[in-house]
């Protein structure tokens, strides 16, 4: 069964953990119960920032372990999934932010086990968590000031960096194109950084604005896609831009498929289609009246 979801009250986020062990016959449940509860108090009670959060601030994230094997005693294999959102000013809309699986986990976990995280030493659990939690952190951030996530996304890049002495994968340049490595390097690296400034013009200067602005909302959306398309043809499939169009593409389609600007939405569908095609069917709505 899916375990019941502990929530806590972070400084930073409001941030749900559950850990799913369906496909483990036989499991010990009270194992996965602690897990849960000592993975959400360890992310909750950390503080991550030098900021002070109102409640109505807080960071909107879930993360779900899906345990897929037990490899030795206490250590499993798992998949990831992290998600988060930030509100959109003047509405009670969340607009999503990250929507991540990652499916190259594997970590050891013995009941009475103690979580710790010490960025200057990697510990597999801890450090997962504290890696996606800084990502989630940088790209809100990057959400309502301009190239505002560097500091956490510097953190997450160090975490990267320590945990080159890991045994298991997902942090190295070489296991893939598109793991915690190159997601943090992505980030670091100022050929995507027009990636990351579209994402201020996109929520503050566009989702925003669109309560009170609308066509000043929407044109920014539209007008600041040229910048991914210059990286895009600069840098094709990387996976800065996979992870962003994932967690837009549901959006950006609601945004334009009612719009009257014909010429807009005709621009906007070619550019979608030639940075993500993976997602041609949803933008197909775009042009359909």
């Amino acid at each position: 069964m899916l375990l019941a979801v502990n929530q806590l009250a972070a400084q930073e986020l409001e941030i749900r953990i559950q850990v799913n062990h369906t496909q483990l016959q036989g499991a010990n449940t009270s194992k996965f119960e602690e897990l849960q509860k000592s993975l959400t108090e360890f992310a909750a009670n950390q503080i991550w920032t030098n900021n002070v959060f109102k409640p109505e601030e807080r960071i909107k994230c879930n993360i779900l372990f899906n345990i897929t094997k037990e490899v030795y005693t206490d250590e499993f294999q798992a998949t990831m999934q992290i998600i988060s959102s930030r509100p959109v000013y003047g509405t009670g809309y969340d607009s999503p932010m990250l929507n991540i699986l990652d499916r190259n986990i594997q970590f050891k976990y013995s009941e009475g086990k103690t979580l710790i995280f010490d960025e200057n030493t990697h510990s597999e659990l801890t450090s997962l968590v504290a890696y996606y939690v800084y990502i989630i952190l940088g790209f809100d951030y990057d959400s309502f000031s301009k190239l505002g996530g560097t500091p956490y996304f510097e953190k997450a890049q160090k975490i990267v960096t320590t945990a080159q002495s890991s045994n298991y994968t997902g942090w190295k340049s070489f296991e893939d194109k598109k793991n915690r490595y190159w997601l943090a390097e992505n980030l670091m690296n100022s050929v995507y950084s027009p990636i990351r400034e579209y994402s201020y013009k996109y929520h503050r200067l566009g989702l925003d604005l669109m309560s009170t602005r609308l066509v000043d909302g929407t044109n920014s959306i539209a007008e600041g896609m040229n910048d991914l398309l210059k990286v895009h043809r600069q840098k094709s499939a990387s996976y800065l831009m996979q992870v962003f169009m994932d967690a837009k593409a549901d959006e950006i389609v609601n945004v334009f498929s009612g719009s009257t600007d014909q010429a807009q939405q005709n621009k906007v569908y070619n550019i979608l289609k030639e940075i993500d095609p993976a997602n041609i069917n949803k933008y197909d709505k775009i042009k359909k009246k």
